[in-house]
């Protein structure tokens, strides 16, 4: 019998429903846009490719794919203490990650049904993929006697808008660096199963490119919008949402590491290989990409955490909260000098060798 006080407890709504995780900088967002400007696009400059993704999203390949089979139905209580609490964050995380997509594509393919139908179909067909991922997920949730209220988190959650170019430019980058995501821990699970603790990591393969393809459709609807990549803003803007998206995923990976740790992965060597592989990814559209290469670009990051590690000591201490603030403002302060850094760094450009094979 597994001892109880190694199984960690979470808040709740109900019983066996998740209180949803505190919004923060780092936890996944939920979007909206501008609607009326999304449905005036004109996709007539790269109607061929929408159209060729369209034929894949119908051809639905995955649609047989997310069926539980008998592997799960087992105890899960081998997966005690901190690894079954930073297990459970992560499959809570990815759902909310994977519902907003639903919740934002949905939204678009209602709105843009009668207005601009190509790109309504095209969120439509996401969508679908997106619900399957997240009730998937959930499913799992359930295996430790947990669930999140979808419904709950849909009235309750926060919602940031973004204009259309720029959710096209975090939707692509969520999209691939969620491929590079997937793939690379299946490939490290494959070649090491001793380390596959639970059986969702063998869907992997399959689900990823689900949001490999999504990443196409993203990419392709930008190369119709030639004035999303083509001009200095757009260049300033992808740098700083490439900032963006991988420094949130090593802050919070890094935080972490014990999860990937389970795996038999270093949770460093695993984000630098997936902003490595993301990074040159997203060269095949954007304008720029950023350095990655160079050992600064981490060394800044490691900074961030160690200061986000003095921060929730702060927090956690039993200092009065108007001088926590104090003591933590240097430390916002050298973050926000960090990203700066970064920020500033010497971009790649890439328009020279779009339209090359690579």
């Amino acid at each position: 019998m597994v001892d109880s006080l190694k199984k960690p407890s979470f808040e709740e709504l109900r019983p066996g429903v998740k209180v949803p995780a505190k919004e923060t900088l780092l936890t996944p967002r939920f979007y909206t846009t501008d609607f009326d400007e999304m449905a005036k696009m004109d996709l007539s400059p790269n109607e061929e490719e929408l159209k060729a993704l369209l034929e894949e999203f119908r051809a639905d390949y995955n649609r047989h794919h997310f069926v539980r089979d008998a592997e799960f139905e087992q105890s899960w209580d081998s997966i005690d203490g901190e690894t079954r609490k930073l297990f459970i964050e992560f499959l809570e995380r990815s759902c909310t990650a994977e519902f907003s997509g639903f919740l934002l594509y949905k939204e678009l393919g209602r709105r843009l049904k009668d207005k601009n139908p190509l790109l309504a179909e095209g969120f439509n067909l996401m969508s679908r993929d997106e619900a399957r991922h997240a009730g998937f997920l959930n499913k799992a949730l359930s295996d430790f006697n947990l669930s999140l209220d979808l419904g709950f988190l849909t009235k309750t959650h926060k919602y940031t808008f973004f204009k259309p170019k720029f959710i096209f430019y975090a939707t692509y980058l969520s999209e691939k660096i969620g491929y590079w995501r997937y793939i690379t821990i299946y490939r490290h699970l494959e070649a090491h199963p001793e380390n596959r603790i639970y059986p969702i990591f063998r869907f992997f393969e399959n689900w990823c490119q689900d949001e490999n393809r999504h990443g196409d459709f993203f990419d392709a609807v930008m190369r119709a919008q030639p004035q999303f990549l083509n001009d200095w803003r757009a260049k300033l803007w992808c740098r700083f949402f490439l900032l963006s998206v991988f420094a949130t995923m090593y802050l919070n990976d890094i935080q972490r590491s014990g999860f990937y740790a389970s795996l038999g992965l270093d949770a460093r060597d695993y984000d630098i290989k997936v902003i490595e592989k993301t990074n040159e990814t997203a060269g095949r559209v954007f304008p720029v990409i950023l350095d990655v290469s160079k050992p600064e670009f981490y060394q800044r990051l490691d900074v961030c955490i160690n200061n986000n590690e003095k921060l929730g000591a702060i927090a956690n201490s039993n200092t009065p909260k108007f001088l926590q603030f104090f003591q933590k403002l240097p430390f916002y302060v050298s973050n926000a000098w960090q990203l700066l850094r970064l920020y500033l760094m010497k971009p790649i450009d890439m328009t020279s060798v779009h339209g090359t094979v690579r």
